[in-house]
């Protein structure tokens, strides 16, 4: 298959808790533990799949059993899994969440074997002489994204950018200036790199356009949204009201959404609109 995006960073199993009550530190309650394929760039690549695009992974998967069967569910959703880094000695990554009726309770990443792997995911570029979309996440190392901000392999790539949570949101600090990225942050994640403590989306997202970044999207959860051009100004939008069942995702569906929203051809109200839709879809159940 020719792939019409790649995918690069993260993929993993999600193991998520969830229960419809709501929760706090050291609850003990009843509910539902499911096992999918996850991790940022997993999670962008389905919602690509689920829009009819084809997407090709570079990641770091163990070649343990769990790797084995994540791969086989990969290539039976319809990605491209031919460039994939299958490691012998390093195990395939996990992710673990608690969700509860009043949101996310805590959640652990175990994506070391990925950061282990450093530029071995990317040897694939040096073939595919890629100029199309790409949807990176912020799971790579510092230094990795540091070299890709400065590589010759990207400079011509559509480079659409998230990090993996708030507390990697530095590492893209070396995307941030990159005159082809365009970076997708929630508020919390636009406030630390812009280093200004903004209180809503349209601000964070004019902070981040004044320290010099070409073009951001900040999500505020239920409340207003903003995407910025460094030649446009800020725009903003408001999600959808939906019963809300699930979190984790969220962000990588909206990415997604917008994605899709502009390789068709959408303007940027309309490509804004359709990543809300994407995310609410996603987060009431909707779609799975």
């Amino acid at each position: 298959m020719t792939p019409d995006i790649l995918c690069i960073g993260s993929v993993l199993w999600d193991i998520i808790g969830r229960s419809p009550a709501a929760m706090r530190v050291g609850s003990d309650v009843p509910g539902r533990i499911t096992r999918i394929p996850g991790g940022v760039a997993m999670n962008i690549a389905i919602t690509l799949r689920r829009f009819g695009l084809t997407p090709a992974l570079l990641t770091a998967i163990g070649r343990d059993a769990e790797g084995d069967e994540l791969v086989a569910d990969c290539a039976r959703l319809g990605m491209v899994t031919d460039h994939i880094y299958r490691s012998d000695d390093l195990p395939t990554d996990r992710y673990m969440a608690v969700e509860g009726a009043n949101g996310l309770i805590a959640a652990i990443a175990d994506a070391h074997s990925l950061e282990a792997a450093g530029d071995k995911i990317l040897r694939p570029m040096r073939d595919l002489g890629w100029t199309g979309p790409i949807a990176l996440d912020g799971n790579l190392t510092e230094l990795l994204l540091a070299e890709i901000a400065a590589s010759p392999l990207f400079a011509n790539a559509d480079l659409r950018v998230a990090p993996a949570s708030p507390g990697k949101a530095e590492r893209l600090l070396p995307l941030l200036n990159h005159p082809r990225a365009t970076i997708y942050v929630n508020l919390e994640e636009a406030v630390i790199l812009s280093r200004v403590q903004a209180t809503t989306a349209a601000d964070a997202a004019q902070a981040l356009l004044d320290r010099g970044a070409s073009r951001v999207l900040v999500t505020d959860g239920g409340r207003a949204c903003a995407e910025g051009r460094s030649d446009g100004g800020v725009i903003t939008d408001l999600p959808p009201p939906v019963l809300v069942t699930r979190v984790t995702g969220a962000g990588d569906n909206f990415m997604a959404g917008h994605i899709v929203a502009e390789l068709r051809g959408a303007d940027r109200e309309a490509a804004l609109k359709a990543a809300l839709r994407a995310a609410a879809d996603h987060v009431s159940g909707d779609v799975q």
